[in-house]
This record gives C-alpha cells, structure tokens and sequence, in this order.
C-alpha cells in the first residue's frame, strides 16, 4: 500500500502525462489539418484534376510548346538565308558625265546582298543619247573595270548609305 504522499506524487506524475498527452493530441490535430487542406489543394478541389493530371497535361503542352519553337527558328533560319541573299544593299552616285552638261543626270547604282554579290548599273547620259552598263559583282568586286563612281556606290551600298 501507499501512504498519503507516494499517492498524491503517482496523481501528480499522472497529471503531468496527462496534460502531455493533451499537448501532443492537439498539436497531432493541427497538423492533421493541415495536411488535409494541402490533400485537398492535391486532389484538385479547383477543378482541375489532382496534381498527376495537372503535371501530366503541363509536360505535354511544354512539349507541344519546344515543337513549335524548333519549327519557328527553322523558319526563322530559312527566312534569314532569304533576306541574306536578296538585294537589299542599295546605293546610287549621281554624277556629271561630261563637263560641258550639268545637272547630275548621270549615276550608277549598286544593289548587293550581304555576301557583296549583285550588280551595279551605270547610265550616262549625254547631250544627244543616254547609255546604260550593267556589271556583276561577287563579294564587291567585278571581273569588269568599275569606274570611280561605280567604286563610290559599291561601297557605298556595302555601308548601308544609300543616294549620294
């Protein structure tokens, strides 16, 4: 048996487990709670399936999306070979041919691409008929003596300045 004071010691010892046990209880139901909001959030209360579906159909749009990006810069490649080769560089020199007319009516023109490969037209116009030249260019140059004008707007075109 025991006395008064080993009685009231079991109670209080007793109490103390108690009182932890409610501690514990309670903080078990908290995080329960918890939990079963963030169950819910993955089951897809929203409406948009669970977390499974969503991530599944997220993969399969990322991929759709990297497709449609391979395809636009292939396109974009092709469309910049296009532009690389078309004539887009272009220059006139406007000149005097002859000293005794004035007036400028003369001029050659280049268009190149950005390789320097295209042409260069030269018309010369006189008091009593007008001439025109056409020379080929690759990478600037021409296999044909180009005179200075010609030069002028070959290099002209090639810096991207345009009529002189």
């Amino acid at each position: 048996m025991l006395d008064a004071t080993q009685t009231d010691a079991v109670a209080l010892g007793a109490a103390v487990v108690a009182v932890l046990a409610l501690v514990v209880a309670v903080g078990a139901q908290l995080r329960l709670g918890r939990v079963r909001r963030g169950l819910r959030v993955l089951r897809g209360s929203s409406g948009e399936g669970d977390v499974l579906e969503v991530a599944t159909r997220h993969a399969a749009e990322v991929s759709l999306l990297r497709d449609q990006v391979e395809r636009q810069q292939a396109e974009l490649d092709a469309i910049r070979s296009d532009v690389a080769a078309s004539l887009r560089h272009v220059a006139v020199v406007r000149f005097d041919a002859f000293g005794d007319m004035g007036g400028r009516l003369s001029f050659s023109a280049a268009l190149l691409d950005d390789a320097g490969d295209g042409l260069v037209l030269t018309s010369i116009h006189g008091r009593g008929e007008t001439r025109t030249y056409a020379k080929g260019l690759a990478g600037g140059g021409s296999e044909h003596a180009l005179s200075p004008e010609e030069q002028q707007a070959v290099r002209a075109a090639s810096a991207g300045e345009g009529q002189r």
